[in-house]
C-alpha cells in the first residue's frame, strides 16, 4: 500500500467519525449517520480527483473506503453517549482529520506531478471540504468559518510546508507530508486551545 492510499484511509476513518458525531448531535437515524459519514469522509477527496482528473475516483476505485466510512457511523451511532463532551471531541478530531488529509491531497497531487501552486490547492481541498459540507448539510455554521479561528490557513500553511520542504530541501514525500501535516496540526491546535487567530474585518459606519 503506498502512502497516499494510507493517508486517504487515516483522513476517510477520522473524518467520518467527525461527521457521525454531528450526526448525533443532530439527532439522526442509523441512515443519516452514515449519510453524513460517508459524505465528510469522501467529499473532499472527491472534489481533488475530480478537479484532478483522477479516473476513477479514489473511493470507485476501491469502495473499501465506503466500508471505514460506514463502520465509523455505526460504532459511532452506539457509542456517542458515552462522550462527556461530543462537540470538544469534534473539533480535536477535525483538527486531526485536517492535517492528514491536507496531507493526503498534496500527496496525491505530488504524485501526478502538478505544480507547487494546485499541489497547495489540492491539499486545502482535500482537508476543508469534507467538513465544509458535512456542516452545511446539517445545518450548523461551517468549523472553516467560525469567525477569527485558523482553518484554512492551516490548511494552506501546511501545504505550502510540504510544497517547500519537497522542492527546496529534500527530495522525500514521505518527510515532506509528515511535516506539512505538523504544521497543519499545530496551527489548528493552537487556534483551538491557545486563541490563535488572524485579525477579521470590522465594519465601520460610512463617512458623511
Amino acid at each position: 500500500m503506498i502512502l497516499t492510499d494510507l493517508l486517504d484511509y487515516a483522513s476517510v476513518l477520522v473524518f467520518a467519525i467527525t461527521g457521525a458525531l454531528v450526526a448525533s448531535r443532530a439527532q439522526l437515524d442509523l441512515v443519516g449517520f452514515g449519510f453524513i459519514a460517508c459524505l465528510t469522509a469522501l467529499g473532499g477527496g472527491t472534489l481533488r480527483d475530480l478537479l484532478l482528473d483522477r479516473n476513477p475516483i479514489f473511493w470507485i476505485a476501491n469502495p473499501a473506503y465506503l466500508g471505514v466510512a460506514a463502520a465509523a457511523a455505526l460504532v459511532v451511532f452506539f457509542t456517542a453517549h458515552l462522550l462527556e463532551s461530543r462537540y470538544r471531541t469534534l473539533i480535536w478530531l477535525d483538527s486531526f482529520a485536517l492535517a492528514v488529509a491536507v496531507a493526503a491531497g498534496a500527496g496525491v497531487a505530488f504524485s501526478l506531478d502538478q505544480s507547487p501552486v494546485i499541489v497547495v490547492l489540492m491539499g486545502m481541498i482535500t482537508g476543508c471540504m469534507g467538513g465544509l459540507m458535512r456542516d452545511v448539510v446539517v445545518g450548523e455554521v461551517p468549523l472553516v468559518l467560525k469567525q477569527g479561528e485558523l482553518y484554512v490557513t492551516a490548511a494552506f500553511a501546511g501545504a505550502a510546508t510540504a510544497v517547500v520542504l519537497r522542492i527546496f530541501f529534500l527530495n522525500d514525500d514521505a518527510i515532506a507530508l509528515f511535516a506539512g501535516a505538523c504544521v497543519t496540526w499545530v496551527l489548528r491546535a493552537g487556534s483551538l486551545y491557545f486563541g490563535w487567530n488572524l485579525p477579521v474585518y470590522k465594519g465601520r459606519p460610512p463617512r458623511v
